[in-house]
């Protein structure tokens, strides 16, 4: 997302080596990296018979949002429905892909919603820009959990990328990447386990506001992160042990400037533009360090999409709007797309 408008030794805790020990090995915790298509018990109970009702192709290609919304980031689960957040007051609203009906189902704490992912137990993890991170249970809309990243400023938590063990954020205004390691059967860890990974090697941070890293995922064997560098447009891949990064070749791809969401599907890599109004699409070699242009994506219908999502053949992106300035009646919508 781009912002709107543009000497003794340390006691260390058990605990806190504990979490560090977590990001050492993380770089093994991300294969099997489960950034889509997770089932929840919220979206199964009425999947199966609605979508052998209800074809994709017949779906809707524009699904509206409650006028002032604001929204920047989108996960879907294993069932037809999206969820999305809202910059405005973080409130997080669930749209059914099949009617493009839907509601608020977690009222805001008044305070942003930006990237957001959602896990196979039903927890919405969501990158509070300066509030660092929360946790959301779909099922009861509560709030379950909530983490300080970072205690440097300025912070702007921004995206988040799930793997099996670990939950890992970007900082927009700082050179870190900051991940929530999660125990047994998925159990979140306390306030103070957030660990920071300062991103090295290749990475130049631009000082000030200025939007750094933004969108993440994986390489596609699961070793290594990806993190678009949206101001200078640059890929990097990232080193998950030690945040040495390493500038992913693209052969002749123009930078990808305003690079903002990322999603990987196989080997293939959707990075979204969004002030161009384009997906650029990918095929990436099978540790993340090469690529290939394979074409483009824009619409009539795209007007600043931030982030993009998956279901079935096709993808799904919210219109941020940047370029418009927001107020209680501003309309937005949710774009699909064939892949």
């Amino acid at each position: 997302m781009a912002p709107p408008h543009s000497s003794s030794a340390p006691h260390i805790s058990r605990r806190r080596l504990l979490a560090t020990s977590a990001a050492a090995t993380a770089g093994a915790l991300l294969v099997g990296a489960t950034a889509a298509g997770t089932a929840t018990a919220a979206d199964t109970a009425e999947t199966a018979a609605g979508t052998a009702e209800t074809p994709a192709s017949s779906w809707p290609d524009v699904i509206p949002l409650p006028n002032g919304f604001r929204p920047e980031g989108i996960t879907i689960g294993g069932g037809p429905y999206a969820y999305l957040g809202s910059l405005g007051d973080g409130s997080i609203y669930r749209a059914d892909l099949r009617t493009g009906q839907g509601g608020i189902i977690s009222a805001g704490p008044g305070t942003p919603s930006v990237g957001l992912k959602l896990d196979g137990r039903g927890r919405l993890f969501v990158a509070g820009r300066g509030q660092g991170a929360r946790v959301v249970d779909v099922r009861t809309g509560e709030i379950i959990a909530s983490y300080v990243l970072t205690t440097k400023t300025p912070t702007f938590a921004n995206d988040v990328f799930l793997t099996p063990r670990s939950a890992w954020f970007t900082d927009s205004f700082q050179p870190a990447l900051y991940a929530l390691p999660l125990g047994r059967h998925g159990a979140l860890p306390d306030a103070d386990e957030a660990v920071t990974v300062t991103l090295s090697g290749d990475w130049t941070q631009t000082p000030g506001e200025t939007v750094n890293a933004n969108g993440i995922t994986s390489t596609p064997d699961g070793k290594a992160l990806l993190v678009v560098q949206s101001g200078v447009g640059g890929l990097h891949r990232v080193n998950p042990r030690t945040g040495v990064t390493k500038l992913v070749d693209l052969g002749d791809a123009a930078p990808l400037t305003n690079g903002d969401g990322l999603l990987l599907l196989g080997r293939r890599l959707y990075v979204v533009q969004n002030r161009q109004n384009a997906i650029d699409i990918f095929k990436l070699s099978k540790d993340g360090r090469s690529g290939i242009f394979e074409g483009r994506i824009t619409d009539a219908d795209f007007d600043v999409p931030t982030t993009v999502a998956a279901f079935k053949n096709r993808l799904y992106l919210p219109n941020a709007r940047f370029t418009t300035t927001p107020t209680p009646d501003t309309t937005y919508a949710v774009v699909a797309v064939e892949r």
